[in-house]
C-alpha cells in the first residue's frame, strides 16, 4: 500500500523494517523560496538519489518513508525544540539559515521567526513524524519487533563540519542506546568484508530520528547510516547519479539490511 501526501510518500511493506529518508526532499515552495538567497535553489545539502540507491528495498518487503520538502524549509531529523544534537560542534538547525558550507540561506530580515517555525513544524515536520511513528507501531504489532534504518548521505569533504575526508559509511546508534549490539554487529561484519571504510558512532551518532525512536527495551531498534556521496554520485552540480559507482554500493546496503533483519529475528521471541 502506498500513501502520498504533500510532505511525504510511504510505501508499506511486509517485513519488520522501515527505511526513513528524511532529507531526500527537493521541493522548495514558492512562498519560502521568494525570501531566500540565490544559494538555496541549488539545494546542495540534499541527500540526493537515495530513493534510487535503496530502490531494492520494496522488493525485499521493507516499508519506505520519503520526505518531499527540502531540508532548507525544515529539517525532519532535528528535535522540534531546535536544540543542538551535537553541542559544541558546527551543525545546522531546525529551520536552517545557512548551508553546510556556511553560505546564508536568507537575508537577515527573511529568516523564519518563531511563529513561522511553528507553522513549518505543523505543516511538514509533524506529518512526517506521525507517519513514522504509526508505521513503526504497526510493524512492531505485526512482528513483535522492528528495525528503523535512517538513510542519509553527505558530501565526503566538508571542512566546516569535519576534518579531512569522511569514512565511506558512518553508522550511528546513539552510542549504543538505539540498537541492540547484535544487530549493528551483524551489519558491521558485512561491511568489514568489503573495501569500504566505516566507523560506528563517530562524527555522526544518529540524529533526532535515531535517538528518539530507537528503544531496544521496547523492541524498536534504530540505526542511522550517513554515507559519503562520492560513493554513488557527483558531489557537485548537477549532482548526477553514477550508475557504475552505485552498482558497487546498493548490493552491500541490501546485504547489510538482510543481516540486520536476520539478527532482529533471532532476538525476537
Amino acid at each position: 500500500m502506498s500513501t502520498h501526501t504533500p510532505t511525504f510518500t510511504l510505501q508499506q511493506g511486509s517485513v519488520p523494517l522501515l527505511i526513513s529518508i528524511p532529507h531526500l526532499g527537493t521541493e522548495l515552495p514558492a512562498e519560502f523560496a521568494a525570501g531566500m538567497s540565490d544559494t538555496a535553489p541549488l539545494k546542495q545539502d540534499t541527500d540526493w538519489h537515495l530513493d534510487r540507491l535503496y530502490g531494492f528495498a520494496a522488493g525485499m518487503g521493507a516499508s519506505v518513508l520519503q520526505a518531499k520538502v527540502s531540508r532548507y524549509v525544515i529539517d525532519l531529523n532535528r528535535p522540534p525544540s531546535g536544540e543542538s544534537l551535537y553541542p559544541g560542534q558546527t551543525t545546522t538547525g531546525l529551520c536552517p539559515t545557512e548551508t553546510f558550507r556556511g553560505e546564508p540561506l536568507y537575508g537577515e530580515a527573511e529568516a523564519p521567526d518563531t511563529a513561522q517555525q511553528a507553522d513549518r513544524l505543523a505543516r511538514y515536520w509533524r506529518p512526517y513524524h506521525d507517519a513514522l511513528r504509526a508505521e513503526l507501531d504497526s510493524l512492531k504489532a505485526k512482528h513483535g519487533a522492528v528495525l528503523l534504518w535512517d538513510a542519509h548521505s553527505i558530501a565526503s569533504v566538508l571542512p566546516r563540519l569535519f576534518d579531512g575526508k569522511l569514512p565511506d559509511l558512518n553508522f550511528g546508534t546513539a552510542d549504543g542506546r538505539s540498537c541492540d549490539p547484535a544487530i549493528i554487529d551483524s551489519v558491521l561484519a558485512e561491511v568489514s568484508a568489503t573495501r569500504f571504510s566505516h566507523v560506528l558512532n563517530g562524527r555522526f551518532k544518529g540524529g533526532y530520528i535515531t535517538r528518539h525512536y530507537g528503544s531496544p527495551a521496547d523492541r524498536v531498534h534504530a540505526i542511522q547510516l550517513e554515507m559519503g556521496q562520492d560513493l554513488y554520485m557527483l558531489e557537485d552540480p548537477p549532482f548526477t547519479y553514477l550508475e557504475h559507482k552505485a552498482a558497487a554500493v546498493w548490493p552491500l546496503l541490501q546485504k547489510m539490511l538482510q543481516q540486520a533483519l536476520a539478527s532482529l529475528a533471532r532476538l525476537t521471541p
